[in-house]
């Protein structure tokens, strides 16, 4: 199928009220492009400790948007051009000029697979829905998942280093606690270790129906772990949700910034001997988590590195 690419230039003010408009119009997936500096939440949701420096705002936003090409696009281009000066009267939506392009016939659908494949994680089988498993990988661990928007498939590296570090600590029968819990893989890699019950706290909504999703493909029932919404640093409601003195295991594989506040809080949570896997961890912050997690009461087990991530492992003293 061919489509019609459509790129509105408007202004960073402007986009998000814009990007609603053209939601009314039945026009989803837009693209954006700003220089507006990335917020704290932005940040504690993305996988990167150093950021590029980018260019300074300059006010200016590109909204990008695709049409099918036997679309009457004239009708539709009329329509959202008369909302846009409807618009300019309480709202400065800048140029608003529009430029055309026409994308290649691409499957836009199943295009993207070829870049996915079943890898190995040790003797774990992490493979997609489109693939089939190998004879010989029958007697494996074997984790069935597929990419999601944000959310992880075991192929990053701080990921593997808390897969890891889960094999290595959970015994049967364990609670765990898995905070920023994305796609639920690492719950899920628990309850395939042997633990009794997982918990999953993120700050992404989408977070919920990534899990479920997962854990059903995979077999495990919903008796088994639940997820919850909220940022268990600073909502009493969550924290007290996921229960004080519960947790045999908590893993949390995100940013050191995040680690840093969280630690503190997290062990409140934990049993007396629990475990507290973190990662996502870039090796020049390694000290400033070391630092936090014994502040925090902990004893360091472990630190282990992979590339240039690092994984410190801690136990709560009995």
């Amino acid at each position: 199928m061919r489509w019609n690419q459509f790129r509105l230039k408007t202004t960073t003010e402007a986009e998000d009220i814009i990007i609603s408009v053209l939601a009314d119009l039945g026009i989803e997936g837009v693209q954006i492009e700003d220089k507006m500096p990335l917020t704290a939440r932005d940040k504690e949701q993305m996988f990167v400790d150093i950021l590029p420096e980018f260019p300074e705002d300059d006010g200016t936003a590109y909204l990008t948007f695709y049409l099918e090409e036997e679309e009457d696009t004239e009708e539709v281009l009329l329509a959202i051009k008369k909302e846009l000066e409807e618009m300019r009267s309480y709202l400065d939506v800048g140029d608003c000029t529009i430029e055309e392009s026409q994308t290649e016939d691409v499957d836009w659908v199943n295009n993207w697979k070829r870049y996915f494949h079943q890898f190995y994680i040790d003797d774990i089988l992490v493979i997609p829905s489109w693939e089939k498993v190998k004879e010989e990988d029958s007697s494996r661990i074997i984790i069935h998942i597929d990419p999601g928007t944000a959310f992880g498939t075991g192929m990053h590296e701080t990921t593997q280093l808390c897969i890891r570090a889960l094999k290595k600590y959970v015994v049967p029968g364990a609670r765990i606690l898995d905070v920023g819990c994305g796609s639920g893989i690492l719950g899920m890699l628990a309850l395939k270790f042997g633990a009794g019950y997982s918990v999953g706290t993120d700050l992404d909504p989408c977070a919920v129906e990534a899990s479920h999703k997962n854990m059903e493909e995979n077999g495990i029932s919903k008796d088994k772990y639940e997820i919850m919404i909220g940022n268990i640093i600073d909502d009493k409601a969550v924290q007290d949700k996921a229960g004080y003195e519960k947790y045999d295991i908590v893993a949390a594989n995100i940013l050191a910034e995040v680690l840093v506040p969280l630690t503190p809080v997290i062990v409140r949570q934990m049993k007396p001997g629990a475990v507290y896997i973190t990662s996502g961890i870039i090796d020049d912050k390694e000290r400033t988590v070391v630092e936090a997690v014994k502040a925090a009461g902990l004893t360091v087990l472990e630190v282990n590195h992979q590339g240039e991530w690092v994984s410190v492992i801690a136990r709560k003293n009995l």
